[in-house]
């Protein structure tokens, strides 16, 4: 990409796609295009096509979707499907229609059988049942990394697909039932603090092992893959590492400075029992996982104290 390329950001508004843009314009690239729904329907196959050929993208970065947590994905089954969907198949083509010169399609390490042999390489794929809870988002991720192979055999596109493990960072959803367990734990615990709480309850056993990356350095890794990768076949990103379900509760109450007493409702789902991604092909090329989890949390922490409930704040008044 060169610094006046013209570059679309689908879902600059969303958790990946503002730290795409932060990053972006961090590199000096000068031509960012953006569209908020209102303005970019992006269920709308008519309207996309009128985007494309107005704007003429040179590049995109597809970050648009519907995302959650557990909760979300169990109660929200058809419309994570069917709007995921709807939102890379329109973006896809039309990238195609319009000549998009690459495109990078941001699938999700859930893509992935439930008992996956650890670290979980990308060949793994497609080699086992899915994790239930969340297979209706999987599949519709499976599937667009799927028309991103058939477009590139087809007509030669550039589509790549990136996997990356579970996000956390600043514009997350803060939601108590319908986000991840980062800022679910941070929002509870703060809560919880807030109101001299004498304990507070998680989801399950705690015993469940996931890998974190912070989503800045995600976004990094997506510039650093758009310039310098140009395979069909998907690829990791991650730090390598992972931490119990249990440590990573005891952290994020450790820096929000809680001192209610921990409850695990054993009734409630796991989920995939251990998660963690081999990141080895991307460290390869030359990337590594840089923020240290305890300092991407407390920076988290401190946006949604500053950031985030000042403006729910205003939206209240």
């Amino acid at each position: 990409m060169e610094k006046n390329s013209k570059i679309y950001v689908a879902g600059h508004l969303g958790l990946v796609g503002s730290a795409l843009v932060r990053q972006l314009k961090q590199q000096n690239y000068t031509q960012l295009i953006t569209r908020t729904r209102q303005q970019l329907d992006l269920f709308d196959g008519r309207a996309v096509a009128e985007f494309f050929e107005e704007e003429q993208p040179e590049y995109v970065f597809l970050a648009a979707a519907r995302a959650g947590g557990i909760y979300a994905n169990s109660q929200y089954s058809a419309e994570f499907i069917y709007q995921n969907l709807q939102i890379q198949n329109n973006v896809i083509h039309h990238a195609h229609q319009y000549g998009v010169k690459k495109l990078l399609f941001l699938g999700s390490s859930c893509i992935y059988p439930k008992h996956c042999p650890q670290p979980i390489k990308e060949e793994f794929l497609l080699t086992g049942p899915l994790e239930p809870t969340n297979d209706a988002y999987s599949i519709a991720k499976i599937a667009g990394i799927k028309t991103c192979q058939s477009y590139n055999q087809q007509y030669g596109t550039n589509f790549i697909s990136v996997m990356p493990t579970n996000l956390y960072g600043i514009n997350d959803n803060f939601h108590p039932e319908n986000s991840h367990v980062v800022p679910a734990l941070l929002h509870r615990f703060h809560e919880a603090k807030e109101s001299n709480a004498s304990e507070i309850t998680v989801w399950g056993t705690g015993n469940p092992k996931r890998e974190l990356l912070f989503v800045d350095d995600l976004a990094e890794a997506c510039v650093f893959l758009m310039e310098h990768y140009d395979d069909s076949e998907i690829i990791n990103i991650g730090t390598g590492k992972d931490l119990s379900i249990r440590e990573l509760v005891n952290l994020i109450k450790e820096i929000v400075g809680c001192n209610a007493s921990l409850v695990f409702d054993t009734s409630k789902p796991d989920g995939t029992p251990q998660k963690v991604l081999d990141v080895s092909r991307i460290n390869q090329l030359g990337w590594f996982a840089k923020t240290p989890l305890k300092e991407g949390l407390e920076a988290v922490y401190n946006w949604y104290q500053h950031e985030y409930l000042k403006s729910v704040e205003k939206r209240i008044i």
